[in-house]
Formats: C-alpha cells, sequence, structure tokens
C-alpha cells in the first residue's frame, strides 16, 4: 500500500511539471502596437511659397494653410480678403507674408526692472524735466483774437472706377444660354448661365485641368482649368464631368455637361479668378447679345 501511494505521487510530480500554456493566436487581424499607426492620420503635404505666394492643392483649408506657415488664420484670411472660411480651390493663390503696407507688432518682453523713486517735493524740479514755459502774453481784454485765414481746399478728384487685371488670352463663353446672375462678389463670384442639361460646357482658353470633383462646398461637380501663372477658372454645378486632372485642353474643348448639382435648378456657375481673387468675367469675355 505504501508502494502505490508513492508511485501515486511521483506520477502526480511529473504531470504537474509537464504541463505547458497552451499557445495562443491572436485572430483579430491587428498589427502589434509597436507597428501601429495613429487612426486618422493624414500624409503630410509638403507647402511652399514662392515670393510670399502660395498655390492651394486639393483638400486645403484656411486652417491647415495658416498652421502650415505659421499665421494666424484671420490674419490670413484679411491678407487674401477671404470672407468664408472653409475649403480653398485649388489653383487658388495665397498671400501667406503680411502685405507691404502692413505693419507688424513686436510681443512685449517682461526681462526688465521698474525702478522705484520717491517723488520730489512741491516745487523741486525733477532732474531731466523740461523747463516751465514762460506765461503766454494774452491780449488786450475786449480785443478779439485774430483769427488766420484758412486756405481753400483743393478739389478732391473722384475716384476712379476699378478696373480688371489685364489678360492676353483670347476668351471664349463657356456655355450658350442667357446670363441669370451677374457678378457680385463676395456674394456672388462669378456669373450664373442658364442652359439644358446635357448641353456641352466647353474650356474658355487653353490650359491644364487642376481640379476635378465635388469637394467644395455649393459648387456641386466641378471643374478648374489653369490658363497661366495668373489666371484660372471653375465651371460648377455640371451634370458630368468630361476630363481628368492634368489633362490638357484646349479653347472650345468640352470638358463637361451642364446640370444642376447643388444647385436649384440647370445652370453653369462660371468663374474667372487673377491671382486667386475673383473677377467680373464680363469684362474679359467676349460682347455677345444675351
Amino acid at each position: 500500500m505504501v508502494r502505490w501511494c508513492a508511485l501515486l505521487a511521483a506520477l502526480a510530480v511529473v504531470a504537474c511539471a509537464s504541463q505547458r500554456p497552451a499557445p495562443v493566436a491572436d485572430r483579430s487581424g491587428r498589427t502589434p502596437a509597436t507597428a501601429a499607426q495613429s487612426p486618422g492620420a493624414a500624409p503630410t503635404v509638403a507647402r511652399s511659397a514662392k515670393d510670399g505666394i502660395y498655390v492651394a492643392q486639393r483638400g486645403d483649408t484656411l486652417q491647415n494653410v495658416a498652421l502650415a506657415f505659421g499665421v494666424d488664420q484671420k490674419d490670413l484670411a484679411r491678407w487674401n480678403a477671404i470672407a468664408e472660411p472653409g475649403v480653398l480651390i485649388p489653383g487658388q493663390t495665397l498671400r501667406v507674408t503680411p502685405p507691404a503696407d502692413v505693419a507688424t507688432v513686436s510681443p512685449i518682453t517682461r526681462g526688465g526692472q521698474v525702478e522705484v523713486r520717491p517723488l520730489p517735493p512741491p516745487g523741486a524740479s525733477t532732474p531731466g524735466a523740461p523747463a516751465p514755459l514762460p506765461p503766454a502774453s494774452l491780449p488786450p481784454t475786449g480785443a478779439p483774437p485774430a483769427v488766420p485765414p484758412v486756405a481753400a481746399a483743393p478739389p478732391t478728384a473722384a475716384p476712379e472706377p476699378s478696373r480688371a487685371p489685364s489678360s492676353s488670352l483670347p476668351w471664349l463663353w463657356p456655355t450658350s444660354g442667357k446670363v441669370i446672375e451677374t457678378f457680385d462678389d463676395p456674394r456672388n463670384k462669378g456669373i450664373d448661365i442658364a442652359g439644358n442639361e446635357g448641353a456641352p460646357v466647353q474650356a474658355a482658353a487653353d490650359g491644364e485641368v487642376v481640379y476635378v470633383g465635388s469637394a467644395v462646398r455649393g459648387y456641386g461637380n466641378l471643374v478648374i482649368v489653369r490658363h497661366s501663372d495668373d489666371f484660372i477658372t471653375a465651371y460648377a454645378h455640371n451634370r458630368k464631368v468630361l476630363v481628368a486632372e492634368k489633362q490638357s485642353v484646349k479653347r472650345g474643348q468640352p470638358i463637361a455637361e451642364l446640370g444642376r448639382s447643388d444647385a436649384d435648378r440647370p445652370k453653369l456657375h462660371f468663374e474667372i479668378r487673377h491671382q486667386g481673387k475673383p473677377v467680373d468675367p464680363l469684362k474679359y469675355l467676349p460682347a455677345r447679345s444675351q
């Protein structure tokens, strides 16, 4: 009996020593913590400005451009006359340094010390203080003071009407139809041309397509064409887009079909921008009967 008890005890010790933890397989599909990336991290976009001017890219907003160049968002909006912060139009130029006529204010440093001095007794002169002025001579009593003659102000010239920036581009109307809304910045940054859905929308001048999409609020399906370093055009509310980004287009080439995306009726909203700022398209397009 004693022998059987000793044998059972030895088997129990061997069984306990041979037990190992079962392998655990991670079937969640997650990567280890060392290789994990923070959720929602967006790739870093390289931004550079030439002579203080930055050209907006896809996805740019006033806030992230201000952060990229270390300026205040309100200052950036004021320098570029932007009333509605939000998504910027690709190809739009922005001044990211203060204009020459804007003064910069340096912060006041607090490293200096304040020197405390007692007040001098009445009648005592303070070192460095200016000498008192002699009493002014008064006119005799009852004599009216002499009034110097006032020179007549020269007539002010009437302000000259604002002139549209010059352009050597041979502009073309982007679609046929009646202009139903004229330029009135900032309420309307271009013109609205009525038309039938599916009517051709054509490039107003030679250029390169720099944006195709619907991320800009209020524009629907939008096409933007860059014509030079100074001029871009925008074509909004399209039903169908016929071109792709980075594609070269010719003056009069169909680039979209007129539609009503993000609009109350079928129409083309057309803009011309000079150095990123909206200008009146009717000052550039050839005259025609409406």
